[in-house]
């Protein structure tokens, strides 16, 4: 029996797009399957069927898996309308295949980014309900206290809704520059989260920097390198 599988999921695990983005392509009437139009996102198909975007036909393509040490200036994307630097910038010349960043961090958030292919496996790391962690160094404008981290580590209201109870240590602070170092560890991944959070209590970020994913670190990447995720750690990733 052929195994099926939802359009958009099939769209995203060839490497087309996102599974989201994949979701607007059919509803916009882009996506052809065995030359016939489909805009049902509920529609179920396999890998034998012909399914085209864009009058291209989509290709199973070998799944890659990249830890990458995103500098600081740089889109968390594949293109920017402003033509800055973006992540999939760094892999042109050597993954002949379109690659994606799970997640994102801000244009002046440096740190631990994966990109990959597999649709199945972006969905999975940041769907909420798998509370993965994220840890973050930040340094911050001004003496941080342990009652002001206390505020984070009960939850606050962001946007309408309550965080999940988050880590949050001092790692060290200099009363001469005024500034404070703290890591925080949260499993959520809301737009500009841990810049908001560190605003409520009264803090403004200098710079931020993702150390963790998971179980992944940068080890000893510098700035701007990368390297391929090993069998043993994708099959971790899988299970978390």
């Amino acid at each position: 029996m052929k195994k099926t599988e939802r359009l958009q999921k099939l769209i995203a695990n060839a490497g087309v797009t996102s599974r989201r983005k994949a979701e607007e392509l059919i509803t916009a009437g882009r996506v052809q399957v065995n030359g016939q139009v489909e805009t049902q996102l509920g529609s179920k198909y396999s890998t034998h069927d012909l399914i085209e975007v864009d009058g291209i036909a989509i290709e199973k393509k070998p799944k890659v898996y990249i830890l990458f040490y995103k500098p600081r200036g740089v889109i968390s994307s594949v293109h920017d309308e402003k033509n800055r630097k973006v992540v999939s910038d760094y892999f042109t010349d050597i993954i002949n295949t379109r690659i994606y960043p799970v997640g994102r961090l801000d244009y002046d958030t440096s740190g631990l980014l994966i990109m990959t292919n597999d649709g199945e496996l972006t969905n999975h790391l940041l769907h909420p309900r798998n509370q993965i962690d994220k840890v973050y160094v930040a340094k911050l404008s001004g003496i941080v206290t342990s009652a002001a981290l206390e505020k984070l580590r009960h939850g606050i209201m962001l946007n309408g809704r309550k965080t999940a109870p988050a880590k949050a240590e001092i790692i060290s602070i200099d009363r001469k520059k005024q500034y404070s170092i703290v890591k925080l560890t949260i499993h959520e991944g809301m737009n500009h989260q841990v810049k908001q959070m560190f605003k409520y209590i009264g803090f403004n970020v200098v710079k931020l920097k993702r150390e963790r994913f998971a179980f992944l670190t940068l080890d000893s990447l510098t700035s701007g390198e990368w390297r391929f995720l090993t069998q043993d750690e994708i099959t971790a990733l899988k299970k978390l």
